[in-house]
This record gives structure tokens, sequence and C-alpha cells, in this order.
């Protein structure tokens, strides 16, 4: 039961991987990640279900498209694995299991996996054309002030470093929009410095730790 519920977590995570390959590459071109069916950018081939299946597709394909045979770079079966170990190492990590399915850990896998969506596209988009997306960005800044607030309201106390995070980023967006008026360019540096908040944001886990260690304790007791 635990091994299908981990290789369903892995699958879960390399359907996301896959849609991350396809918002790198459309979000810089301004293209929609939702509603157009995939397809090869070379010959505009729209993909079938069977070439849609991450890892197994592109191992079946031999790493070619179906139809004009254009090599598909190899970073899209890299981030397919990647995604699918992301999402399994969150799993275990907070303990998610099928015996254990906690509408705590649900929601905090949740709000993981949409940072990590944040984390991936931007990485990728970086790589590719050395930019941060603003629009990954703002969805970023989104997830992680609900992240604020859910950790505020489940744990029923204010806890002030969030709140000076939250004024943090909330200045930087200020400066950058000013900056975005003036200079009418992204400036990478403001940008860097907001995704820094938002890594911040979710690698401060000791809050949640010590709530979690003091739960079970208690119902020990």
């Amino acid at each position: 039961m635990d091994s299908f519920f981990y290789i369903l977590i892995f699958i879960i995570g390399t359907l996301f991987g896959s849609f991350f390959t396809l918002a790198v590459y459309r979000i810089p071109r301004n293209q929609d990640i939702i509603y157009t069916h995939s397809y090869c950018p070379n010959c505009n081939h729209k993909l079938g279900f069977l070439e849609l299946i991450p890892i197994i597709s592109y191992i079946g394909l031999k790493g070619k498209c179906a139809h004009c045979g254009q090599k598909i770079r190899l970073r899209y079966l890299v981030l397919e694995v990647l995604s699918g170990l992301a999402f399994l190492l969150l799993a275990i990590s907070i303990n998610l299991n099928p015996y254990n399915l906690e509408l705590s850990k649900i929601i905090n896998f949740s709000f993981y996996s949409l940072y990590f969506v944040t984390l991936f596209i931007i990485a990728g988009i970086d790589k590719e054309k050395n930019i941060i997306s603003k629009s990954v960005l703002l969805f970023g800044i989104i997830t992680s002030v609900a992240f604020m607030i859910y950790v505020c309201i489940s744990q029923k106390i204010v806890i002030y470093t969030y709140i000076i995070l939250m004024c943090i980023i909330a200045l930087l967006l200020a400066i950058d929009s000013l900056m975005l008026k003036k200079k009418l360019s992204q400036n990478y540096t403001l940008s860097t410095m907001i995704l820094s908040m938002i890594m911040i944001t979710f690698s401060r886990r000791r809050s949640f730790l010590l709530y979690n260690l003091f739960d079970i304790n208690s119902n020990r007791n």
C-alpha cells in the first residue's frame, strides 16, 4: 500500500514536471499554458495521449517527435524525473502516507507543491532567457502570502517573522514597480530578492516542526 501511494505521488510529480517544461517554453513567448493543446514546437504536431505520458513517452519515442523526427531536448526528461523525485521527497519529509492523511499535512503538501511550481518554472525560464518571469513571481508571492496566513490561522498565533516577510515583499514590490515605470524594463536584482523572500517563507519549517511535535506529544499524553 505504501509503495503504491508513493509511486502515485511520484507520477503526480512527473505530470507537474511535464507542465513545467510546457510553461518554460510558452510563458516567455506569451502563449497560453492552460487551454492550448501540447504540440511539437518544430512541426506544430498536436501530441496524442501516449505522447503526453511523462518519462515513458520520451523513452518510447527515443527522444524524438513521432511526427517530424525532431530531437526532443533531454531537459524535458530530466525535469520530469526531478519533479517526480521532489514531490516524493516532500511527501516522505512530512510523513504523508495512506495511513496518515491528516488535513494539515495535505494542505502543507499542496502549498509546497505550488512552491515547487514557482521555483521550477522560474529556474527554467531564467536558464533559457536570463529573466525572472513577473507573472510566475506574482504567483509565488500570492502562494507565499496565502501560506503565511494559513500558518498564522492554523497555529492560532501571530507569527511576527511572517509579518516582517510580508512587509519586505510589499516594499520590494513597490520599489520594483517604481523602477519599472521609470526604466520600462525588469530589474533582475529586485526580482531575485523577492524570490529569495518567497524561498525564506517556505524554508522556515521550524514553527511547523515544533507545532507537529507538540501535537504528537499532547496526543500521547
